[in-house]
């Protein structure tokens, strides 16, 4: 029996509470749990090497995404390009992410307490001390790790492209 791909896909896409039997599974099975979060409005190069080494310090990759309201607070009126449904299922197609959990909030502060993963993943643009969780992950044995950055690669320059053609 083929599988019905939009299934797979919505079946990635949870809310909090959607995500907390999933946690439990996984946690219950020594899964090692990877967090990750951001706007992701334009998907590129720089997120999918970002997302893929990720996932690569763990067995889960749970990435938190904002929501279309939090990223018009970050990055103002005009973004998101793409929707919160769009990003979500851009997100949800990769095979190495396991979960997107939409947060509204103007940190995933609250979202990384409740998920309490193994590893917290952050780009080379960060650094320990800035990433929001940190202390959080450290406090309770997990490790935080600081990706490295792949120049010429950002949603804002390349709106900015599309601007100037």
């Amino acid at each position: 029996m083929k599988r019905d791909p939009r299934y797979e896909l919505a079946h990635k896409i949870l809310s909090k509470e959607g995500l907390e039997q999933l946690k439990k599974e996984w946690k219950d099975k020594g899964r090692k749990v990877v967090f990750t979060n951001g706007c992701f409005d334009i998907i590129h190069p720089g997120h999918i090497s970002y997302l893929g080494e990720a996932a690569s310090y763990g067995d889960v990759l749970i990435v938190g995404l904002n929501t279309d309201r939090s990223v018009k607070e970050l990055k103002g009126e005009s973004r998101p390009i793409n929707d919160e449904f769009s990003r979500s299922q851009l997100l949800a197609s990769m095979f190495f992410i396991d979960a997107v959990v939409l947060f509204d909030e103007e940190t995933p502060a609250e979202l990384i307490e409740f998920v309490d993963p193994d590893v917290l993943v952050k780009g080379g643009d960060y650094s320990i001390e800035t990433i929001v969780g940190a202390k959080a992950v450290l406090d309770k044995g997990g490790e935080v790790k600081v990706l490295s950055f792949i120049p010429g690669y950002s949603s804002s320059a390349i709106i900015e492209q599309i601007k100037k053609s």
